[in-house]
């Protein structure tokens, strides 16, 4: 496979952290280097590690991944979104029931919800023949560059539209998940 593939490979993976990274940056009310920096390593190292779990053990859980992957996601991203919608009518100040996207149980569930498209990639590159861990690299650095870049855009948009940024984040995460389960029931 040519490395132009590759990149391309690597930034479809990439969409899905990106949009929840631009979600993420909206509902941070001050974001700072933390906040970048933690979303970007974790989406960066769930894109990285999927690849490599799905080559090395995707033989064994084959039919399981494919079978339930999709749903995993969408749960996922649903729950969190519903979270963030619920969390967005709380009062304006308030501080209680803040969830920071980029700490906690929220963070490795978002982590692991962006990607585990990306083990059926490395399983992929397993069927093929293909090495694995170079691609799951370059996959792991694009996509913490387009997280990194979507907290930066967030950020933005979150300041311009207030307390609606955190109600369009999270219809956006429960819109991602349902794209992730019609693609793959239908496509």
């Amino acid at each position: 496979m040519s490395p132009l593939a590759i990149i391309g490979i690597a930034v479809s993976l990439a969409m899905d952290a990106f949009s929840v990274s631009i979600a993420s940056g909206a509902k941070i009310k001050e974001v700072n280097f933390g906040h970048y920096f933690r979303l970007a390593f974790h989406f960066g190292l769930f894109q990285f590690f999927m690849p490599i779990l799905g080559f090395y053990g995707g033989v064994a859980v084959e039919s399981f991944i494919q079978k339930y992957d999709h749903w995993v996601a969408f749960l996922l991203l649903a729950f969190v979104g519903g979270k963030m919608i619920r969390e967005s009518f709380c009062l304006e100040n308030s501080e209680e029931g803040f969830c920071d996207p980029s700490r906690g149980k929220t963070l490795i569930m978002l982590s692991v919800a962006t990607s585990v498209d990306a083990a059926a990639v490395g399983f992929s590159f397993a069927a093929l023949g293909m090495p694995v861990l170079g691609p799951a690299v370059l996959i792991g650095i694009i996509c913490l560059a387009f997280s990194a870049f979507g907290v930066f855009l967030g950020d933005r948009i979150g300041s311009l539209i207030g307390p609606w940024a955190e109600r369009v984040g999270g219809v956006m995460l429960i819109l991602i998940g349902l794209k992730i389960v019609l693609d793959h029931l239908f496509f």
